[in-house]
């Protein structure tokens, strides 16, 4: 009951503007009691402030009434993308502006318990170099790697979902920070945040991200669909392979273990090239490796066909391939284009429109949190969205609609 007080107060001081407590109370519906202590909780934690009294415009005698507004340095929504190896954070505000963002890494199978504590660490460091804080959440978007319905009491039962399972994650975060918390697919989010990033909005996308793992997303007029179990996009485990490499997911020859970013790498040392990391491929597609070229390509066939597969059912508007390896090795892309469009050859008239690679960076997941809990806010339901001219400095802003 207290969050739902606290959350009706935020509101209105955001929709308003500075007001007294007594103008709060009558706006909010509660008693002057009733909101005394909610306003205390709030200036306490710091989501509120005094902005000044209502002297100048009070009629009669007796002591002015304080005026309280939101903190302008706090933030408001919170975004986090937990992947196989790193954790990606990214604040907004009400006008979607995202103001803060950073990642940190770990290892592939470390426990949730330690991703949980790095992501908090991660979340202070940016309060402490950005001077924010975070009384003021009115939302926690949250992406997990793997299959996940939001409003499932879990993950489907598999092995390996059981190793991924986001153990503690929304009561950690609800402990935290005292907000709303949706969870989903990270991938599926950032095929939201894909799908929103253009100024007009994409109702129908395919989408695979080539990062740790490989996942997918579909938007289907202009929703994100899940399906029964949270399986709905998982591109990456469509068999590429049946002899191939050992999965995590128990199979062999899944499209991830060939063309996940350390596949990727480890393919390319195989082939004589010294790449650890993304630098060092940029360097060998610089250069114009040929056998960088060559596991680059097969990669990108591999791609294509598992996207010709998904595209000759669902037919979507664009195919977007997202993750920094796409604007790294963009042979990937156009090398999966070229393969898609040999497996759709057939009926060239139902060719998806666009093929190519994701606007968003590692980001993506972060941004798509950060949408969802905008559009399932009912405080923002019908909110406006700035006009141009009316956001911020974009030299040091990034906008998630």
């Amino acid at each position: 009951m207290r969050a739902t007080h606290e959350e009706r107060v935020l509101s209105a001081l955001r929709a308003y503007g500075a007001l007294s407590r007594g103008d709060l109370a009558t706006r909010v519906g509660l008693s002057r009691t009733t909101m005394s202590e909610i306003t205390a909780a709030l200036l306490q934690r710091g989501a509120i402030v005094v902005a000044d009294t209502d002297a100048a415009t009070r009629e009669g005698s007796g002591r002015p009434a304080e005026r309280l507004v939101l903190d302008p340095d706090s933030g408001q929504f919170l975004g986090v993308d937990f992947g196989h190896r790193r954790v990606y954070i990214a604040v907004a505000d009400a006008s979607h502006t995202v103001f803060a963002e950073g990642s940190v890494r770990y290892p592939d199978g470390t426990a949730w318990s330690e991703r949980i504590r790095l992501a908090m660490d991660r979340i202070d460091t940016l309060s402490q170099e950005t001077g924010v804080h975070f009384g003021a959440l009115q939302g926690i978007g949250i992406g997990v790697p793997g299959p996940y319905l939001a409003d499932s009491p879990g993950i489907p039962a598999a092995s390996w979902m059981h190793r991924l399972a986001p153990e503690g994650v929304e009561s950690a975060f609800t402990e935290r920070f005292g907000a709303p918390v949706v969870i989903d697919n990270n991938t599926r989010l950032a095929a939201l945040a894909e799908a929103l990033a253009r100024p007009d909005v994409v109702e129908d996308l395919l989408y695979l991200r080539l990062s740790d793992g490989v996942g997918g997303g579909l938007v289907v007029s202009g929703r994100l669909v899940t399906g029964s179990r949270g399986f709905a996009g998982e591109i990456g485990h469509v068999t590429a392979d049946p002899s191939g490499s050992l999965c995590r997911c128990g199979k062999r020859g899944c499209l991830e273990t060939i063309a996940c970013v350390p596949a990727i790498f480890q393919a390319c040392r195989d082939a004589g090239s010294h790449v650890d990391d993304l630098d060092d491929l940029a360097r060998a597609v610089q250069r114009g490796e040929p056998a960088v070229d060559a596991v680059l390509r097969e990669v990108g066939a591999a791609i294509g066909r598992a996207l010709g597969a998904a595209a000759m059912v669902l037919n979507p508007e664009e195919v977007v391939i997202g993750g920094d390896i796409a604007h790294v090795a963009p042979v990937i892309v156009d090398q999966a284009a070229a393969t898609l469009r040999y497996e759709l050859y057939s009926v060239p008239s139902d060719q998806p429109q666009v093929v190519r690679a994701a606007q968003l960076r590692d980001s993506d997941g972060a941004f798509g949190a950060v949408a969802a809990v905008f559009h399932q806010s009912p405080l923002l339901a019908g909110y406006p969205d700035l006009p141009p001219a009316e956001r911020a400095d974009p030299s040091r802003r990034r906008s998630v609609q």
